[in-house]
């Protein structure tokens, strides 16, 4: 696989996530539904709402597509009540940002060290963008289970959807 097919490939999967995650709050019957705590649950779905938005308008966004995005990391885990509303219009930045972002990425960059100290560690650039992707699933996949715990659904939302893949066509022929 080439270095543009792997970053094309990770912004089609990214956004399929991101699309999910749109989804899910859909989903809740009651927006207040987003912030309810569930004892042995870390995050609410409005948390994780607002931690996957902000690190991928980080560490793509703003590294690779020049946004010019601020992280306040602390800000995602310690706001509450953001209106549905708000929490999509996030989202829909963050696909912005990723779209922006991954469409600077230069094939030949992704052996290459990315731009910013992670964890006091140096990595390389395509792993890290591969890790970013895993890490917006591991969130969809709590957020799902939040969701489904605080309204008692067992109803998905499509959240995998292979027909939203870059490479999707009919079969046969």
């Amino acid at each position: 696989m080439t270095g543009p097919a792997l970053i094309a490939d990770l912004a089609v999967i990214v956004d399929r996530e991101l699309r999910a995650l749109q989804r899910e709050l859909e989903a809740y019957p009651d927006e207040r539904q987003l912030w309810q705590e569930v004892p042995g649950l870390p995050n609410t779905a409005g948390t994780l709402a607002l931690h996957l938005a902000g690190n991928l308008q980080h560490y793509i966004g703003a590294h690779f597509g020049g946004t010019g995005y601020v992280r306040d990391r602390d800000a995602e885990f310690a706001r509450r009540d953001v209106p549905r509303a708000e929490l999509l219009a996030e989202i829909e930045r963050a696909r912005a940002a990723v779209a922006a972002g991954l469409a600077g990425v230069d094939g030949g960059a992704l052996g290459g060290e990315y731009p910013e100290i992670i964890a006091q560690s140096r990595l390389r650039t395509g792993e890290y963008l591969v890790h970013l992707s895993a890490h917006l699933a591991f969130h969809l996949g709590q957020v799902d289970y939040h969701r489904r715990v605080v309204t008692g659904s067992r109803a998905g939302v499509g959240a995998l959807r292979p027909g939203e893949l870059g490479s999707v066509r009919p079969a046969g022929g």
